[in-house]
């Protein structure tokens, strides 16, 4: 897995033909609250049930509040065989101080 911090993250949507997927794992109310926009949201709870949602072979960034939740989701996927997958080191956290300043923090 690959740690990229959030000016990374956003090199990446900004340069890649192909989006990569923005996996949310953040609780509904997190979500609701904020988000960066196009994200996917499963709640870390919910990873198991719903991993057929999700294509091991397409680059997912897992994004959560502080990149604690993120990094064990991350874990967990490439556990079941997904080869391209990020954290987003600091979470939305550092997304709202690093990239746009107009998602709220909390």
């Amino acid at each position: 897995m690959r740690q990229l911090d959030p000016t990374q993250v956003k090199d990446l949507l900004d340069q890649l033909e192909t989006r990569p997927l923005l996996l949310d794992v953040r609780e509904s109310n997190e979500f609701a609250y904020c988000r960066i926009e196009g994200s996917l949201h499963v709640p870390m709870g919910e990873i198991v049930s719903r991993l057929n949602e999700l294509d091991p072979d397409r680059q997912t960034v897992v994004i959560c509040h502080h990149g604690m939740r993120s990094f064990q989701v991350a874990q967990f996927l490439e556990s079941q065989g997904f080869s391209h997958v990020i954290n987003l080191a600091g979470g939305i956290d550092a997304w709202a101080r690093e990239v746009d300043h107009t998602v709220p923090r909390y």
